[in-house]
């Protein structure tokens, strides 16, 4: 099935996420995926010095790394519709990055057993050199509260691949059995609220309606 329209502009993804790629080829979208050079650390400490709602602080750090893809693209392809976005994890008022290898994915996933935190997923489009649309979503995910044992064995079993997470799960996979309840859309969660951005394009003539 093409879900692409005729004439349809190219789809520039603003990220090297393998995850948010996965997504968005499991939607039929044809796009090229591009990794942006933002200081994401920079950009997320003056957000949280200016005290920018979590939303807002996604939504800037996600309209950066398409702007950056967006700038280069008016040289190679002006008619491109660049696509970026990112996600903050908030919990009791703390934000919390992607892990620093296992022993800071333990140490995160500690401080979240047993508590609710918030997961803000920004979506951002840029065309002709200026944002044209922008969403965020929340979700809120319950943790249970695991023993030590399953953290060991959990850990044991996912690798590396925890720290590629802001959160040090993998909702698709076995970080499901972390949660007593998920709240919100399945691949915001992921890190790209799919059902806006596909209705965005469907609007706007890239998708058939």
């Amino acid at each position: 099935m093409t879900v692409m329209a005729p004439g349809a502009p190219p789809l520039v993804l603003a990220s090297s996420s393998a995850t948010r790629v996965g997504l968005m080829t499991a939607a039929g979208l044809r796009f090229t995926a591009h990794s942006p050079a933002v200081d994401e650390a920079a950009l997320k400490e003056a957000a949280q010095a200016e005290g920018l709602p979590p939303a807002d602080a996604a939504t800037l750090l996600a309209d950066a790394k398409a702007g950056r893809i967006a700038r280069r693209m008016l040289r190679e392809d002006p008619e491109a519709l660049v696509i970026g976005a990112d996600s903050l994890l908030v919990c009791d008022g703390r934000w919390f990055d992607k892990p620093e290898g296992l022993p800071g994915a333990r140490a995160q996933l500690q401080a979240l057993r047993g508590r609710t935190h918030e997961l803000v997923s920004a979506v951002v489009c840029w065309r002709h050199g200026a944002r044209v649309w922008h969403h965020a979503a929340t979700s809120r995910l319950s943790m249970r509260d695991f023993s030590e044992d399953f953290l060991d064995a959990y850990l044991a079993a996912e690798g590396e691949a925890v720290a590629h997470s802001v959160g040090a799960y993998r909702l698709e996979g076995l970080g499901m059995h972390l949660f007593r309840a998920v709240e919100g859309e399945h691949a915001a969660i992921l890190g790209l609220p799919m059902l806006p951005l596909l209705d965005f394009l469907r609007q706007h003539g890239v998708l058939l309606g």
